[in-house]
């Protein structure tokens, strides 16, 4: 709508937004890529080449899933938005490198296919696709997505989660191995410290609040060390529980997703602790040893309600 003032200058009037930011998606994609290459190199050394075998699958079938179901629904394939390499990417991140190729392929096609475009597309999933595809593997192929191989000498082992759970007579790791990631597990969990280094470059560049990973860290090492104080286990505890398994990867990397988290601060600040407390709950209580996966996904179903008593007042209105 355009009208005149008394000195005959053009007023555009316009809805919302009237402040543009210059970041896009294929921008913010891009910095996500960059803060996982840390976690992509740590994983690449100690595994080797099954894990880049696995990382090839899971983004040649995001990719191939993602321009298939564009050109099925006759849009256009957008070149610089990765969303879709960001999906298989963090996928590949949380599967074994012993896991066979077509499974890889299957679970991050059925994150694309299912979770994501089944939805609405980009923006519209309720669901971290990359949890989603990951939840949906360890239901249909549980003996292949529990079996781990140790980085030093490829042996088939248990991860350092199982060592406590279920074999209390073996030696657990050093805690220095758990921060740099020499232990077994999945690809890109291993290594807190090189998660760590991603998830700090994605706090500079504002790309995630640091309420989701700080409240969701603090969460878990709170309640752990109040356990172990109880338990006699001392201090040692929380710290083992902080760095092992996936706990770094999905504080800063799945839980902090733009679209399946809250947008309060408040809000956040509670989607974090309930991810926290659904993880020590699973990994002390629940038959699975790890449990970042499906508490941020038990979490992803409240986080409508969460915004929905959270939200600010509407300025100018009653309170």
């Amino acid at each position: 709508m355009k009208l005149m003032n008394s000195t005959n200058d053009l007023l555009l009037v316009t809805s919302s937004p009237h402040v543009h930011s210059r970041d896009s998606v294929p921008d913010a994609m891009r910095d996500v890529l960059i803060a996982l290459v840390p976690a992509l190199v740590c994983g690449l050394y100690f595994f080797r080449l099954p894990a880049l075998m696995v990382i090839v699958s899971c983004l040649a079938s995001a990719y191939g899933a993602e321009y298939l179901c564009l050109k099925l629904q006759n849009k256009p394939v957008p070149v610089r938005e990765q969303s879709a390499l960001v999906t298989g990417l963090l996928l590949s991140f949380c599967l074994p490198p012993s896991l066979p190729l077509w499974m890889a392929a299957l679970g991050s096609a059925f994150a694309i296919v299912i979770v994501k475009h089944l939805f609405g597309g980009l923006g519209h999933n309720i669901f971290n696709p990359a949890l989603i595809g990951r939840a949906f593997l360890l239901a249909s192929f549980p003996v292949a997505m529990t079996r781990w191989t140790s980085p030093i000498d490829g042996v088939t082992t248990a991860t350092p989660l199982g060592i406590m759970k279920e074999a209390a007579g073996q030696q657990l790791p050093e805690i220095s191995q758990l921060f740099i990631g020499n232990v077994s597990g999945s690809i890109g969990e291993t290594s807190a410290l090189a998660v760590l280094a991603g998830g700090l470059y994605l706090l500079y560049r504002r790309h995630i609040d640091w309420r989701i990973p700080g409240s969701f860290l603090g969460t878990v090492f709170l309640l752990t060390a109040l356990i172990g104080v109880v338990t006699g286990k001392g201090m040692l505890f929380p710290v083992f529980h902080l760095f092992a398994g996936g706990l770094f990867l999905g504080a800063f990397f799945m839980a902090t997703d733009w679209v399946t988290s809250p947008v309060t601060k408040v809000g956040r600040l509670i989607f974090g602790a309930g991810c926290g407390a659904f993880v020590v709950l699973i990994r002390l209580k629940g038959g699975y040893p790890e449990g970042v996966a499906y508490s941020i996904l038990l979490m992803n179903v409240v986080t409508p309600l969460i915004d929905r008593y959270t939200k600010a007042r509407v300025f100018g209105g009653a309170k």
